[in-house]
C-alpha cells in the first residue's frame, strides 16, 4: 500500500512558477512508475507527466513540453512537477499517481494510487 500527499499548490500569475512535490509513504518507492495528472473543472483528469522508477526516463503531454519538468528523489520518496511559463489554462487540480508494474503511467487506468490532489490556479 502506498499513500501519497501533494502540496505546494497555490495562486500564481501568468508567467509564473510552482513546484508541487508528492511524498510517499511505504518502503517501495524506488520501484514504482510515478506522474502527475491534472483535472480542470468540467473537463476529464489528463495526464501531465511520468518519470520511470529511476528516474532515467521521462514523458509529458504535448501541452506542458519544455515548461513542466518532473524528477525524483527516492532517498526522500518523492516525486516533483516543477512547472514554469504557467498559463491559466494550466489552472487545475493536480494529482500524484503510483503504478507498480509499468515503466511509465500515462494513462488513467494504469494508475494503481492516488493522492488526494493539490490546487493550482493561474490568473491571467
Amino acid at each position: 500500500q502506498v499513500q501519497l500527499v501533494e502540496s505546494g499548490g497555490g495562486l500564481v500569475q501568468a508567467g509564473g512558477s510552482l513546484r508541487l512535490s508528492c511524498a510517499a509513504s511505504g518502503r517501495t518507492f524506488s520501484t514504482y512508475a510515478m506522474g502527475w495528472f491534472r483535472q480542470a473543472p468540467g473537463k476529464e483528469r489528463e495526464f501531465v507527466a511520468t518519470i520511470t522508477w529511476s528516474g532515467g526516463a521521462t514523458a509529458y503531454a504535448d501541452s506542458v513540453k519544455g515548461r513542466f519538468i518532473i524528477s525524483r528523489d527516492n532517498a526522500k520518496s518523492t516525486v516533483y512537477l516543477q512547472m514554469n511559463s504557467l498559463k491559466p489554462e494550466d489552472t487545475a487540480v493536480y494529482y500524484c499517481a503510483a503504478n507498480s508494474r509499468l515503466l511509465v503511467v500515462t494513462r488513467l487506468r494504469e494508475v494503481d494510487y492516488w493522492g488526494q490532489g493539490t490546487q493550482v490556479t493561474v490568473s491571467s
